[in-house]
C-alpha cells in the first residue's frame, strides 16, 4: 500500500535548496515519489504505508532543513494546538526578548485580544536601539561630518583638520539611544497592561513551558499556548590561536569606545565591518582591513570592488583572502600574525558576523530544527517544526535586519492568532551605510543564473547622473538586472550617496513587477540622485550621453 504526504518544508531560500530537500526524502527506503515546490514551500511524498512520517521529516533535518506533517489526523491537530485555558480566558502567547521582531508580535497579538508574556534577559529594545542601528548611523553620520570638513569638494571653501571630542561625542549617540529606548520601547511597553515583562534567562520546560531564572538565582515557569522565540544574535568571534586572551573589540564596545586608535586593525568584511571601518577612519584612526575573501564577498563583486577603490583612496588598507594565524596583546598592543607580516594596532575589532542566541533554550530537545549556526528554521508564515512555536528575527535563517525582525514578528503574531500572513523577501532592500553606500533589491546575475533565469544588465556609472555632477561627488554606479524574455526588473544593485534612498524605489518597482521600459518612462524629479534609476533604464535602448538633462 502507498500514501502520499505533504510536508512544510521550513528554511528554503532557492531552488537548489528544492533540489536538496528531494533528493534527501528520494534517498530515504520505500519513497516511491518526492516532489519539492520552491517557493510555495513544500514536498509531496509518495511513499510505502509502512514508512513513519518521523523518517520523512529525520531525513529532510539531516540535510540541513526542516519539515512538519501538514497533512495530521484531526483529533490530534486539535490537541496539539488546543489551548490549555478555559474558552473564557483569553490565549496566552509567550514572547523571548523585547527586540522589534518581539515589540511587534506583542503588540499585534494584545491588539488580536491575547495576552503576552515577555521574557527578556538584557536590556530591554533588544540589538537595534541599544548597540546596532541607533548608535552606529550616529557615529557614522559624525564621521561623515569629520571628512567633509577635512575633504569636502567645493573650491571657494576652506578645509580644516576636525577636532574630535571622541567622549562628548559618545555621551551625545547615547542620549540619543536612551531617548528612544524609553519612547519607543519602557514607554509603549508601560501602555500596554495586557503585555507583563519579565526579566531573567528562559529555557525550555516542555513544549508549552518557559522556566524563568533571574540574576540571584530564583526560577519561576510559565506556561503559553503559543510561544515566539525572537531572542536576536550576538557577534561571532572565529576560533584564532590566542583571540580569547586579547581584549579585542566587538561592535558593541567600539561604538561606546571613548578614544580613537591610532591604528585600528578590523577582521571582518562586511556590514558592520565595513561601516565601521570607515567611520574609525573619518575620526582619524589607522585603518587595515583582513578580509577573508573580499569586501562584501556575498554582493554582486563590483559592489566590493567599488567599494574597495573609495578606501584606498581614503587611506584605509585592505588586505584580501587574509585570516590571521595568531593574535596576542603584549604592552598594550595587539600583535597579529598573518601570512607575509606581523601587524601592530592599539585595537582590534572583530566583525565576523553575528551568532543566534539560541544555544542555552533547549530547544534540541524539543524538536525545533535550526541549522549548523544554530538559526531556527522557519517558513514564509514563522513557523518552526514545532506547530505551536514561531521564530522571528536574527535567531531564524531570515536575513538579520532589523525591519525583517519586525515584520515576521508582525506576521507570527497573525498566523499564532490563527490568520494567515506570510513574509515575501523576493523585493526585500538592503543598506550597508558607508560612503558611498551600498544598496541592493532583488537578484543579482548570480542569483538569477542559480535559478535558471537568463538576464541582461546595464551598468551606469554616476558621471552620467546630473545631481552626481551638481554634487561634485559621481563615486559609484547604478546597475539593473531584468528578465530578457519580458524585460520585468529582477534587482537592482547601487554604489552611490544616499544609495539607501534610491533603493526603495526600486524595490518598489520589483514588487509592482515593473519593466526596464516603465522605469525608463517614469517621471523622476530633477536634480535627485534617484533619477539614476531612470536613465539606467534607458541605457537598455539609449546611449544616455547622446541625451539632454531631464530628456523623457
Amino acid at each position: 500500500m502507498k500514501k502520499t504526504i505533504q510536508l512544510n518544508i521550513l528554511g528554503m531560500t532557492c531552488t537548489h535548496c528544492a533540489l536538496t530537500v528531494e533528493k534527501a526524502l528520494k534517498d530515504v527506503a520505500g519513497v516511491d515519489k518526492a516532489n519539492v515546490f520552491f517557493p510555495e514551500g513544500y514536498a509531496e511524498v509518495e511513499v510505502a504505508d509502512e514508512v513513519a512520517d518521523s523518517v520523512l521529516t529525520a531525513a529532510v533535518v539531516k540535510s540541513g532543513y526542516g519539515a512538519q506533517v501538514a497533512k495530521v489526523d484531526a483529533d490530534l491537530h486539535d490537541r496539539s494546538t488546543r489551548v490549555d485555558a478555559p474558552a473564557t480566558e483569553k490565549l496566552h502567547v509567550i514572547v523571548l526578548g523585547s527586540g522589534s521582531g518581539a515589540f511587534a508580535a506583542a503588540i499585534r497579538c494584545v491588539d488580536g485580544g491575547a495576552r503576552v508574556t515577555m521574557i527578556e534577559k538584557g536590556t530591554l529594545g533588544g540589538t537595534c536601539v541599544n548597540i546596532g542601528c541607533v548608535p552606529s548611523k550616529i557615529m557614522i553620520r559624525a564621521a561623515q561630518m569629520a571628512h567633509w570638513q577635512r575633504a569636502h569638494p567645493f573650491q571657494g571653501l576652506g578645509h580644516c583638520e576636525p577636532t574630535v571630542e571622541r567622549v562628548t561625542l559618545v555621551a551625545q549617540q547615547q542620549q540619543r539611544v536612551d531617548e528612544l529606548r524609553n519612547e519607543k520601547y519602557v514607554n509603549v511597553l508601560a501602555s500596554y497592561p495586557e503585555i507583563t515583562l519579565l526579566q531573567g534567562t528562559a529555557r525550555f520546560a516542555d513544549a508549552h513551558t518557559i522556566v524563568v531564572r533571574t540574576d540571584d538565582g530564583k526560577e519561576q515557569s510559565v506556561r503559553g499556548d503559543r510561544i515566539l522565540i525572537a531572542v536576536g544574535a550576538h557577534p561571532h568571534v572565529p576560533r584564532i590561536h590566542g583571540l580569547n586572551q586579547t581584549p579585542y573589540w566587538t561592535s558593541t564596545e567600539a561604538l561606546v569606545a571613548e578614544e580613537i586608535p591610532r591604528h585600528l586593525v578590523v577582521l571582518g568584511a562586511s556590514v558592520v565591518a565595513v561601516e565601521l571601518a570607515q567611520a574609525f577612519r573619518r575620526l582619524g584612526a589607522e585603518v587595515t582591513i583582513l578580509a577573508r575573501s573580499t569586501l562584501l564577498s556575498r554582493e554582486d563583486p563590483a559592489l566590493g570592488a567599488g567599494l574597495q577603490t573609495v578606501f584606498a583612496e581614503e587611506g584605509i588598507r585592505v588586505l584580501q583572502q587574509t585570516v590571521p594565524e595568531s593574535v596576542h596583546h603584549n604592552n598594550g598592543q595587539f600583535e597579529i600574525q598573518i601570512d607575509s607580516e606581523r601587524l601592530r594596532a592599539d585595537q582590534l575589532l572583530v566583525a565576523t558576523g553575528r551568532q543566534p542566541n539560541t544555544q542555552d533554550l533547549g530547544l534540541e530537545f524539543l524538536g525545533v530544527a535550526t541549522n549548523e549556526f544554530g538559526a531556527i528554521l522557519v517558513d514564509d508564515h514563522m513557523r518552526t517544526s514545532v506547530s505551536h512555536i514561531y521564530a522571528a528575527g536574527d535567531c531564524t535563517t531570515h536575513p538579520q535586519f532589523v525591519y525583517v525582525a519586525a515584520a515576521g514578528g508582525t506576521r507570527a503574531a497573525v498566523n499564532m492568532l490563527g490568520g494567515d500572513a506570510a513574509l515575501d523577501l523576493s523585493a526585500m532592500p538592503s543598506v550597508v551605510f558607508t560612503d558611498p553606500q551600498v544598496a541592493t533589491v532583488g537578484l543579482d546575475e548570480k542569483a538569477a543564473e542559480k535559478r535558471g533565469i537568463k538576464t541582461i544588465s546595464r551598468t551606469l556609472s554616476l558621471e552620467n547622473v546630473p545631481r552626481a555632477l551638481a554634487n561634485f561627488d559621481t563615486r559609484g554606479f547604478i546597475k539593473l538586472v531584468v528578465d530578457e524574455p519580458t524585460g520585468k526588473l529582477l534587482g537592482a544593485q547601487i554604489l552611490a550617496a544616499e544609495g539607501g534612498e534610491i533603493v526603495q524605489s526600486a524595490a518598489l518597482a520589483l514588487r509592482g513587477g515593473l519593466r526596464f521600459q516603465d522605469l525608463a518612462d517614469q517621471l523622476f524629479p530633477y536634480l535627485t540622485m534617484v533619477e539614476g534609476l531612470k536613465l539606467c533604464a534607458q541605457t537598455f535602448t539609449k546611449d544616455v550621453k547622446q541625451l539632454s538633462c531631464c530628456a523623457g
